[in-house]
């Protein structure tokens, strides 16, 4: 079965096409960074125009580089949500659209839900359920018990900025440039993460809930509260920062781990590119946990992950969605 994926819940405009919801054929991502570098940080009303620019010549290309046609794709899966509403409404008119004119069924995928399903594309073996889903990335932090990939129960999540957004918002107090995950991942590797005794934000009556946003105000008192700050000085904050926010991550994901009795760990979005998270994860996994992380090139937002996890969806529901199926800002697990 042949699907083609379409993504442009942010600010990449992608399109895959995969085949029986593991091999993948082609995957075209089409970035923003150079639009939204200047603003630190993704600015929605040019994101929209620019996935207005890209999203046919970006599908065109999918095809090509799969060397397939659309008389060869049974099924269209497109992100319907969370994410930017009017950037949301691009993909998945797309997706209607070619629904119609093509006579291919369409389905709506959850682009949170399809970043765990990513970790799993590249595993050949099988991956013993039930496990905990970690998502890590600028718009999401979350933890989920998964019964099976379609059965979740939200477990935590962030009360304020997501992680990677308090990466970004630190790496501009730093004056490092848009996206700050990787400067500061960069930055972080010539300091001392015991400089600065920052703490990480403890949400009352909810042990696995996360916030950043004291966290990121800390970094912020502690640059004021220094006259002169040199770069070996922005170094160790840096790396403060980092080992603060991921030691706080690693100690909740693995309390959820013990707490639910998982097997498992699949990881999924942007921040797990990270190698200091995943050594950090590695040294403090005493209880030999599963650690299932997403390749490269499927870790950032993506299309492959939503025709991969499309197929599934499909294949369960026996049926695509409706026409007046309509995009999600937020969709709960």
């Amino acid at each position: 079965m042949i699907v083609l994926g379409i993504e442009s819940t942010c600010d990449e405009t992608a399109c895959a096409v995969v085949k029986d919801g593991i091999e993948i054929l082609s995957n075209v991502v089409a970035s923003q960074i150079d639009l939204h570098k200047e603003f630190g940080g993704v600015v929605p009303e040019l994101a929209c125009r620019r996935h207005i620019d890209l999203i046919l010549p970006v599908i065109d290309q999918a095809l090509k580089d799969s060397n397939c046609s659309f008389k060869e794709v049974d099924l269209i899966a497109v992100a319907h949500g969370p994410g930017l509403i009017g950037a949301l409404l691009i993909g998945l008119n797309t997706a209607k659209a070619l629904s119609l004119a093509k006579g291919i069924p369409f389905i709506g995928i959850n682009h949170v839900e399809a970043h765990l399903y990513a970790a799993l594309m590249s595993q050949k073996e099988e991956i013993p359920f039930p496990a905990i889903g970690v998502i890590l990335s600028g718009g999401h932090t979350t933890l989920v018990y998964m019964k099976e990939i379609g059965e979740y129960e939200l477990i935590g999540q962030t009360v304020d900025d997501a992680i990677g957004e308090a990466f970004d918002k630190v790496a501009k107090l730093l004056n490092l440039p848009y996206p700050g995950g990787p400067e500061i991942e960069k930055l972080a590797l010539l300091g001392n993460s015991e400089r600065f005794p920052l703490k990480s934000g403890q949400v009352k009556g909810l042990p696995l809930a996360f916030s950043f946003s004291g966290l990121k105000t800390a970094v912020l008192y502690t640059l004021k509260k220094h006259e002169t700050f040199f770069d070996q000085d922005r170094a160790d904050l840096a790396a403060s920062f980092q080992t603060t926010a991921f030691e706080d991550v690693i100690k909740k994901t693995l309390a959820a781990s013990q707490k639910y009795h998982t097997k498992s760990i699949l990881f999924g979005g942007g921040v797990t590119n990270n190698k200091t998270l995943r050594q950090m994860f590695t040294e403090a996994n005493k209880e030999n946990y599963h650690l299932i992380w997403p390749s490269t090139g499927l870790s950032l937002d993506n299309a492959a992950m939503i025709a991969g996890l499309g197929y599934l969806k499909f294949k369960k529901q026996g049926h695509g969605d409706p026409i007046d199926l309509e995009p999600l800002t937020r969709i709960p697990f």
